[in-house]
């Protein structure tokens, strides 16, 4: 019987013409066959949106290259559900032009591809570079394709992906650290203006102002000059204070007839 190559499956938030992209998926070519669902235009910060309330439209720009009018969660969800001969076997998304360190996987485009993959229970790998400089091909494609290689060997628990951030100088003495994640901080603006009808209009936005220093983090990492593989729970729940929830005296359960309603003896 043949063997069939694994399936890849490729999409980005910084649009299919990006860069990165085309890194990501001649790296993975050596892998498996590569499927590129990716958004037409840039679709950075959408986090996890998806288009409910407009149709999509697909492009496709050559066999098994398609740019979808929508959001990275759009892209994978299309693909998976519709537009992949198969199921994957994985899902790769970036490499994205800049850095998704610590909280910005909850806003981040990029992240968002990759759980919508996940939550199909498809194993998934997010890639970024920090910083805004040139890319070296030839080293994001070999370390991208050795952490994909391990992905697909070894495989990854259920609910879970990868988050890997590259440094902004990525280098032959650039090492992995397997870390968790960091915290971010960033100016919290806001411009107000007027438009030419003076009708009044807001950017949101703020300049990078560093990140708490958290040892074993994945901001000290990459500020390190090193590699930031952090692996990712779906499950939100922060179990510690779900145990301390249970005993806040607010929530017990009220035990006096005249305050639930319950029959029982009233003073007069």
């Amino acid at each position: 019987m043949p063997v069939t190559r694994p399936l890849i499956l490729v999409s980005n938030d910084d649009g299919i013409d990006a860069t990165g992209i085309n890194i990501l998926a001649d790296a993975m070519s050596d892998l498996g066959e590569v499927w590129v669902v990716a958004p037409a235009t840039e679709q950075s910060a959408v986090s996890g949106a998806i288009s409910l309330r407009q149709p999509l439209r697909i492009d496709e720009r050559a066999p098994g290259r398609l740019a979808v009018s929508g959001t990275p969660t759009d892209c994978v969800y299309i693909a998976l559900n519709h537009a992949l001969p198969r199921r994957p076997d994985l899902c790769v998304s970036g490499i994205n032009h800049g850095a998704n360190l610590g909280d910005d996987v909850l806003y981040s485009g990029t992240v968002a591809a990759a759980i919508e993959a996940t939550l199909s229970d498809v194993p998934s790998i997010a890639f970024s570079q920090a910083g805004r400089g040139a890319m070296n091909a030839e080293l994001l494609a070999t370390w991208a394709r050795r952490i994909a290689a391990g992905a697909l060997k070894e495989g990854m628990p259920r609910a879970s992906f990868l988050n890997v951030n590259f440094p902004p100088e990525l280098s032959g003495s650039s090492g992995v650290r397997v870390s968790k994640l960091g915290r971010r901080n960033y100016g919290r603006q806001v411009v107000a203006k007027e438009d030419p009808r003076h009708l009044p209009y807001y950017w949101l936005g703020g300049s990078e102002l560093g990140f708490d220093d958290m040892p074993g983090s994945d901001c000290n990492v990459v500020a390190e000059g090193h590699i930031s593989l952090s692996p990712v729970d779906l499950d939100l729940t922060h179990y510690r204070f779900l145990n301390e929830l249970r005993q806040w005296d607010a929530l017990q359960p009220l035990t006096d007839p005249r305050l639930d309603g319950s029959p029982g003896d009233t003073d007069v």
